[in-house]
């Protein structure tokens, strides 16, 4: 059995990829300081945890899973880092490795950290660099990619930085990661969505639709048409960009996602959507502010499949690394 730990655990992800790769494990603890997140793992997993910060934890886990808060290295936000001495939501990456080390001589064999392609780029690569620094002097080796959802099965043009650590001199081989051709996203979409709280109506965002406006690219960020696949789903569909927005059949018109489409973009089932729904009801007429940031939120468990499949084959690279500096200045383990 495979004891987990999910820090920044959000809707559990991690835990929906063991289950369905029937893989027999423990999640020994959850850690998560959003109520409403806690509040849908709950429901999900039918387990009773309190909301609760990552701060000061300490347990013996096999596998450790931080997706650590992005806002403060998203290129989307105010770019605040995540050093270890700042006081921003990013720098609390920086307890998982205090709890790792006030483990002692125990220390899990794999540690997965997950976040936005920003943390790698020249005004934030010293925090990620630094991040691989620490991890090798807990005794890990550390290797990462930019890993996209469409590469799994998943309609979603959504990249992460996943950086996989293992104990020891064994290195994570990227490769080994057994990829899926894209589905279209017609496989994700309801029927005949037509709500009115779907529709866009409203004229500033009409005017951003590029082919509804052919002059909107001169003047604004552009709402983009979803062909075969959307873009990356986030915690608002009724903001510009956004993860693309539907062209209704036969009609001049188009709408937004859906929660549920959203929901089965990130790789959960209908039966979880459902019991979060259950949990969180939608208001007559209303868009579900609560499900749709819940979703934009958490990790494409497809992505955790491929990982954990990797995992438990155990085919790695033996040989001790060594730590150069790319040509861009950030830190590279080669093997």
């Amino acid at each position: 059995m495979i004891k987990i730990l999910e820090l920044f655990g959000g809707i559990g992800a991690p835990r929906k990829a063991l289950v369905n790769l029937g893989i027999d494990h423990k999640v020994i603890d959850y850690v998560e300081i959003n109520e409403k997140a806690v509040r849908a793992y709950n429901a999900l997993y039918d387990n009773r945890h309190q909301a609760q910060s990552v701060e000061g934890w300490n347990l013996k886990p096999d596998i450790l899973v931080h997706g650590s808060p992005c806002q403060d290295f998203s290129r989307s936000g105010k770019r605040l880092g995540g050093n270890d001495e700042d006081k921003t939501r990013s720098s609390l990456m920086w307890e998982t490795l205090r709890i790792i080390k006030n483990m002692g001589d125990w220390k899990p064999r794999y540690v997965i950290w997950e976040n936005v392609t920003g943390v790698l780029d020249k005004d934030m690569i010293h925090s990620f660099n630094k991040y691989l620094i620490r991890m090798n002097e807990l005794g890990y080796t550390s290797s990462y990619e930019v890993l996209n959802a469409t590469e799994f099965g998943i309609p979603q043009k959504r990249e992460r930085v996943f950086t996989i650590s293992i104990l020891g001199s064994k290195a994570f081989d990227f490769s080994k990661l057994e990829r899926r051709p894209m589905r279209h996203i017609d496989e994700f979409l309801e029927p005949d969505v037509n709500d009115p709280q779907y529709m866009i109506n409203v004229p500033s965002m009409l005017n951003r639709i590029e082919e509804f406006n052919p002059s909107a690219r001169k003047k604004y960020r552009t709402l983009g048409v979803i062909g075969d696949s959307c873009w990356t789903i986030t915690e608002r569909q009724d903001r510009c960009p956004n993860a693309g927005i539907i062209r209704l059949p036969d009609k001049p018109q188009y709408r937004y996602l859906t929660e549920r489409e959203c929901w089965r973009l990130m790789g959960f089932s209908d039966d979880d959507f459902n019991a979060v729904l259950n949990e969180y009801p939608t208001k007559p007429g209303k868009r579900n502010a609560t499900l749709y940031r819940l979703a934009g939120n958490s990790i494409v468990v497809d992505v955790l499949e491929a990982i954990f499949k990797a995992l438990q084959q155990e085919e790695f690279i033996e040989q001790p690394p060594y730590m150069v500096f790319g040509d861009k200045g950030q830190l590279q383990l080669n093997y």
